[in-house]
């Protein structure tokens, strides 16, 4: 399945026992001898009275993570698409909390991510009391940020032109700075105007990818809190577009976009 480009191997684990080994899970994600992917979701069975299912998320080099947002438009679409639930609005339990999910009547999914962090120890994030901005040096240079937790960890950067930033090499370096210690998501945002942004995200554990849903929710509110966006952007990925909604502190931000199923199949491990 994929969320605009950012795509899932996503197995039932409900129907069938699943115990997966990290080298297992490396090798479905393998674009070159296995499935290929950018995440590999299980659907499970909620181990809460307050969720309809639980959803964990696995990074190409097999690392479980908090959220994914593109991954939670998917969820939704797989389990009614598999008879696992008729409910067109879902509760999912994941590793960093609850997430609603519901079926828009244009087949989009809309996804309520919570709210927000920005204190960073909630990030988590190595610095003192939270900030609007931060500097982090890089090569000796400093590059400001926005920090975010909106589940999993995000640095926004501001920049001219995403064609012309250095992704690969600057989300590296930041993705992996010793200032965040569970490691980062990076976000390389270029303002239009105060509705429309364009945006590509250096992810955790995978390299750039092609959409980012929490990468797309987290730009939003760093330029909210920027006062550079106001509370309802367009956010445009190189695999299209996201709805992000978010009225400000203490509100949950709201995400809407397009799940694709591509091919069903089996594979021997």
């Amino acid at each position: 399945m994929h969320g605009l480009g950012n795509d899932f191997v996503v197995i039932d684990a409900i129907s069938q026992q699943i115990n997966l080994s990290t080298e297992q899970m490396k090798f479905i994600a393998d674009r070159h001898i296995g499935v290929g992917c950018d995440q590999l979701l299980l659907v499970e069975q909620s181990q809460s009275e307050e969720a309809d299912f639980r959803y964990r998320i696995f990074n190409q080099d097999g690392s479980e993570v908090e959220q994914c947002g593109n991954g939670a438009r998917c969820f939704l679409k797989f389990v009614l698409d598999k008879g696992l639930t008729d409910k067109q609005s879902i509760v999912v339990e994941t590793q960093s909390g609850f997430v609603k999910v519901g079926l828009e009547s244009n087949k989009r999914v809309k996804v309520d991510m919570g709210k927000p962090h920005f204190e960073p120890a909630d990030v988590p994030f190595d610095a003192g009391q939270r900030q609007k901005t931060y500097q982090l040096e890089l090569n000796g240079q400093d590059v400001e940020i926005g920090v975010v937790s909106i589940g999993n960890p995000h640095a926004v950067m501001l920049v001219d032109n995403v064609d012309t930033a250095l992704v690969e090499t600057i989300g590296s370096a930041i993705e992996s700075h010793k200032r965040f210690p569970k490691r980062v998501n990076v976000g390389f945002m270029e303002i239009l105007d105060r509705q429309n942004i364009r945006l590509r995200v250096f992810e955790r554990g995978v390299g750039e990818t092609k959409a980012c849903g929490t990468g797309a929710c987290a730009a939003a509110m760093i330029g909210k809190i920027w006062d550079l966006l106001d509370s309802k952007v367009n956010v445009s990925l190189p695999g299209g577009e996201l709805l992000i909604e978010w009225q400000g502190v203490n509100h949950s931000v709201l995400m809407t976009g397009p799940a694709e199923s591509v091919y069903e199949g089996q594979i021997s491990l």
